[in-house]
């Protein structure tokens, strides 16, 4: 048994209620990376980033140790209260027929009415379990950041592998206007305009260079990493289609979106202190077995030097209606309160589910058009401007024009492809967990 579990081990039975509570600290703990896969030099794919950021990550790393804490609080809340022990001394020794009384000794036990411990454990419970989606909740979002970033941090570095092809695309062309003003069949501003394209695209690509560094402090940040720490440049982004509709979005958001478990949970733990207040004005039961020590007497008696032993049953008279009635008041309140904080999180993750994927229904739509369309027409174009302005069919400008839609598209397909997989990886952490493509 490990320290964990003994000191969590219930009896009786609160053994019941905690099993599940010990199955969720072991699927938590168990869920948790090994060390050995996050050595943070070796980072190389979004899988090692998730793997650090999980094991390191302050803010995970807290919402467990609430976790922890909470479970911590279901032995408190099944034990009995402390027993008391009491001792007297006699000042003025009590002369009896047996002999004189000196001492006495006693030890109690308070025993709750029927159903307050229980209703208390419940609530603990239900509150350890509502802490545990609370980290679940977290571990989602601390994933979205990781890959919302991450998917960023590989776009800027396609753009400037785009823009890098690009400058060799028009020295190439230079190279082209070059050889027709040699062979005076182009004219010297050909060569000047392509000079000035190089300038351009070379400034963009210094602009999109320094981009990437705020772009990996912010992916070293979520991971709790130093920001200027070595990140490797991404692999191609996976861009896949995923189909999902409205009503199927919606019903795995309310079954599984661990913000509403937790208050589902939270709500759980409401009701049970609810009935903790109605159960405050039963009385608890006070046991007790005390002794009192006594001397021998100075004339011989019989069962001289005898002690005496007493039981004791006593009981608290829960006289302050008051107090019990605005104790059960607040506990509907509460209850209440989550409720109502229930049904508004809904309509706000529903909402905020909707916007999402409109966005990756779009982003879906742009590669499409993108990919299948626009990319593969403006390099056709390239070629054919190429071709033509050889010949002097069109002049430099529509060589260079074709040059720059077919950069634009370039890169609004690899924007379009890093939106669609930054709205899946929200909608992911909205739905509480991966999406079929």
């Amino acid at each position: 048994m490990t320290s964990e579990e003994a000191h969590m081990k219930p009896t009786g039975k609160g053994l019941k209620m905690q099993c599940p509570l010990l199955g969720l600290f072991a699927s938590v703990v168990l869920a948790v990376p090994v060390a050995a896969s996050t050595d943070p030099n070796t980072l190389k794919d979004l899988d090692d980033c998730l793997r650090y950021a999980a094991l390191h990550n302050a803010g995970l790393q807290a919402r467990f140790e609430a976790f922890k804490a909470a479970v911590e609080a279901v032995p408190q809340a099944q034990a009995l209260p402390d027993p008391r022990f009491e001792y007297r001394y006699f000042i003025e020794h009590v002369e009896t027929r047996v002999g004189p009384q000196e001492h006495s000794f006693g030890f109690m036990q308070t025993f709750p009415w029927f159903g307050k411990i229980a209703a208390r454990t419940d609530a603990a419970a239900a509150a350890a379990k509502a802490a545990h989606k609370r980290y679940e909740a977290e571990r989602l979002k601390l994933f979205y950041e990781v890959r919302s970033a991450y998917y960023e941090y590989a776009y800027l570095h396609r753009a400037v592998r785009l823009a890098e092809q690009n400058v060799e695309l028009v020295e190439h062309f230079e190279e082209v206007a070059r050889a027709r003003f040699a062979a005076a069949a182009g004219s010297h501003p050909d060569v000047l305009q392509a000079q000035i394209e190089v300038d351009i695209l070379l400034d963009r690509l210094a602009r999109v260079r320094e981009m990437l560094k705020p772009q990996r402090a912010r992916l070293n940040r979520v991971m709790n990493r130093s920001s200027t720490a070595a990140v490797p440049p991404p692999g191609p982004l996976e861009y896949q289609p995923v189909a999902v509709s409205t009503e199927q979005l919606l019903a795995r958001l309310r079954m599984a979106n661990p913000q509403l478990t937790a208050l589902d949970h939270e709500l759980d733990a409401a009701r049970n202190r609810i009935a903790l207040a109605e159960k405050r004005t039963y009385p608890d039961v006070t046991l007790g077995l005390g002794w009192i020590d006594t001397g021998r007497s100075s004339m011989p008696v019989h069962d001289s030097g005898k002690d005496p032993v007493i039981a004791t049953l006593s009981v608290n008279l829960p006289i302050w209606a008051d107090s019990y009635n605005a104790g059960k008041r607040q506990a509907q309140a509460a209850a209440r309160q989550v409720r109502l904080e229930r049904i508004q999180q809904e309509n706000d993750l529903a909402t905020r589910a909707l916007e999402v994927l409109f966005g990756l229904e779009d982003a879906e739509r742009r590669v499409r058009l993108y990919r299948e369309s626009l990319v593969p027409k403006a390099r056709q174009m390239v070629q054919v401007a190429e071709d033509s302005y050889r010949t002097g069919a069109v002049d430099f400008s529509t060589l260079i024009e074709a040059q720059r839609s077919l950069l634009r598209f370039e890169l609004e397909d690899e924007r379009a492809q890093a939106d669609h997989l930054q709205r899946l990886a929200e909608l992911e952490m909205l739905a509480g967990g991966p999406l079929k493509p």
